[in-house]
């Protein structure tokens, strides 16, 4: 089965190995399967996977994981399930009184 990419070479994932313990959380967050396990530590199997949620970083006890989160297509499926009716794009963001403002990130 072909795995499903978010689009080529634009995710901000970075991953710094020589943090890593092998501890595996970002295995067990990360809900597109990015992370693999290799010789006790973990590495980036499919980057171009990832959705850009943001999970593997909150949860890395070794702060070993940066991505950029809010700017994928996981924003834009958060903002529809709650019910943004601006927008569902990634784009703009509802501010606290209501109204909608620009991202910058298109």
């Amino acid at each position: 089965m072909n795995k499903l990419i978010y689009l080529k070479d634009v995710v901000t994932l970075e991953f710094e190995r020589e943090r890593c313990k092998g501890c595996g959380m970002c295995l067990r967050v990360c809900p597109m399967g990015v992370f693999a396990r290799s010789n006790g530590k973990v590495d980036i199997q499919n980057r171009d996977a990832c959705i850009e949620c943001g999970a593997c970083r909150q949860n890395c006890p070794e702060e070993a994981i940066r991505v950029q989160s809010g700017v994928g297509c996981a924003a834009a499926i958060i903002n529809s399930f709650l019910g943004r009716t601006d927008s569902s794009c990634c784009c703009t963001i509802e501010t606290k009184d209501g109204g909608t403002k620009s991202t910058g990130c298109c």
